[in-house]
């Protein structure tokens, strides 16, 4: 069985980024006995088709947008996402729907199960989960723990890392660390005089 973990979303808009948070997270401090791979799937939409037909199982971590409490975790099988009609407002929402839509007419296709987070702020151009989301991260990275080893693969925790230290590693080029590398406008007008 090939199976893959998918975490998709934005780091720039908030909470959009937490399956990409989360998909590092698991990467970073879990091993597993059986066939799964771990990807950033960041906001890729139709280029993931190929996983929907390549894979025997797919766990999709996202944010989802259900008129719930914020933290909410959902367990949504590609069957349930579908009758869910309406439900989308981010355009991997979307995308990630009307993927399963063509899957469901072709003869091999992935199980695909979206393990959902609904979020508290998805729309800020600002880096970094709400601290709403931050309090939920660890029963979203149990449960898709728990959906992992529900489809054959055992997981042990072999690490320790904090989801700072997680954000930290992805986005160091955003942390100020570049700032270093950036020409000011006396380095740019010197440059054009030679």
């Amino acid at each position: 069985m090939k199976n893959i973990v998918i975490g998709v979303g934005n780091l720039l808009f908030k909470d959009e980024g937490v399956g990409i948070y989360a998909s590092k997270y698991i990467e970073e401090n879990y091993k597993f006995e059986g066939n799964l791979e771990i990807v950033d799937g960041g906001t890729l939409g139709f280029k993931l088709m190929s996983y929907f037909q390549d894979y025997d199982n797919v766990i999709i971590l996202d944010t989802v947008s259900i008129e719930d409490k914020v933290g909410g975790i959902y367990r949504l099988p590609s069957d349930v996402l579908l009758g869910l009609g309406n439900y989308r407002k981010t355009a991997h929402e979307v995308e990630i729907v009307e993927m399963l839509e063509i899957c469901s007419v072709l003869k091999k296709h992935a199980q695909v199960t979206i393990i959902g987070i609904i979020p508290q702020d998805i729309e800020k151009v600002e880096i970094g989960l709400t601290s709403e989301i931050e309090q939920a991260f660890e029963g979203f990275i149990n449960t898709a723990i728990t959906e992992i080893e529900s489809i054959g693969v055992k997981a042990f925790k072999i690490n320790n890392k904090s989801i700072k230290d997680i954000a930290q590693g992805l986005i160091g080029s955003y942390n100020g660390e570049h700032l270093s590398r950036v020409p000011n406008e006396e380095d740019i007008r010197y440059a054009n005089v030679l």
